[in-house]
């Protein structure tokens, strides 16, 4: 796979590009890579993804970046999909297919901040990783995740939208919720004068009941009674996660507003991290382990069917102390 991955870097950093104005871009793009402080492996393959997507558009006999849009960047991305197959070396792996995707969302941002462009988020879905490791993140930068939900879009009518996204957190990360379970959330599986979720299309649909705290209840709270009434368009409708239309929001969408979170941070460690849904589910694990809870009392939370699936966690914070 080590010498897959090599021999495509060489591929792409050969690519040739005839358009001066797209040699600069990449140069340019590289640069403000460096200059924001990301890691040497970050400055050198993001812009050799980039150089991909511009080879792409002179394919397509597209020779001004003003000419880009969203339905471009895709079309690009699929090819690359489709085109991996037919590679020396084999498909590229969902690992690698993330990186050329945080390539494309980085360059976008750098297209907004160097004031060339701006484009719509991308909404590219992210692809299901393929490999056994599981990571996880420190409290400190779930907090940065929580403090990313403040101060955009204050008071406008897409305020709404902050609220929701503290409490897509909490019910992935503060109730530890799998992607399936937070989609198929209804507002009557919340009772907040017991402080617990029902939990009623869990893991081969077992239920469960989830335990949350005050500071979880007041952020769950906010969404419920200030902001939801605000995007839902039919009360009768009982999806808790609703999006601007009114409707249950996707699961991919929940997804993609976590990947908008983790960008907007500014923290470079926590950006080049693999952030989904699931590696908050095994954050909150991981540090409840850490502060004491007994292992058994944390497979009840997670909705684990034998205490194996989480004996996976103490070996994490074992390698975390080095034995």
């Amino acid at each position: 796979m080590k010498k897959a991955v090599s021999h495509r870097r060489q591929i792409m950093k050969k690519l040739p590009l005839k358009n001066e104005s797209f040699q600069y871009i990449e140069k340019s793009f590289r640069e403000w890579l460096d200059i924001l402080g990301y890691a040497k492996s970050t400055v050198y393959n993001l812009p050799n993804h980039i150089r991909e997507l511009f080879y792409f558009l002179e394919q397509q006999n597209i020779n001004n970046i003003t000419q880009l849009d969203n339905q471009i960047i895709k079309e690009h991305y699929n090819n690359v999909k489709l085109r991996s197959n037919d590679r020396q070396g084999g498909a590229l792996s969902s690992g690698s297919l993330n990186k050329h995707l945080q390539a494309l969302y980085k360059f976008t941002d750098y297209l907004r901040q160097s004031g060339r462009m701006v484009l719509p988020t991308l909404n590219i879905d992210w692809e299901t990783d393929d490999t056994n490791e599981i990571e996880t993140l420190t409290p400190q930068e779930i907090q940065l995740l929580y403090k990313a939900t403040y101060g955009y879009n204050e008071n406008t009518r897409l305020e709404p939208l902050n609220a929701r996204d503290r409490a897509i957190l909490t019910i992935f990360y503060g109730c530890g919720l799998r992607r399936n379970e937070g989609y198929h959330l209804n507002v009557e599986d919340i009772n907040f004068d017991r402080r617990t979720l029902h939990v009623r299309k869990g893991k081969a649909n077992k239920e469960r009941l989830v335990p949350f705290n005050k500071v979880n209840s007041e952020y769950l709270q906010e969404y419920m009674y200030d902001s939801r009434p605000q995007l839902i368009k039919d009360k009768r409708k009982s999806a808790f996660f609703i999006n601007e239309r009114g409707d249950r929001l996707g699961a991919q969408s929940i997804a993609i507003r976590l990947k908008i979170l983790q960008q907007r941070t500014e923290y470079i460690t926590l950006q080049e991290k693999n952030v989904r849904l699931h590696v908050l589910r095994h954050s909150i694990a991981t540090h409840l382990l850490q502060n004491g809870m007994p292992l058994e009392n944390i497979s009840r939370f997670l909705g684990h069917t034998s205490l194996e699936s989480t004996q996976v966690y103490t070996h994490l914070i074992h390698q975390d102390n080095g034995n």
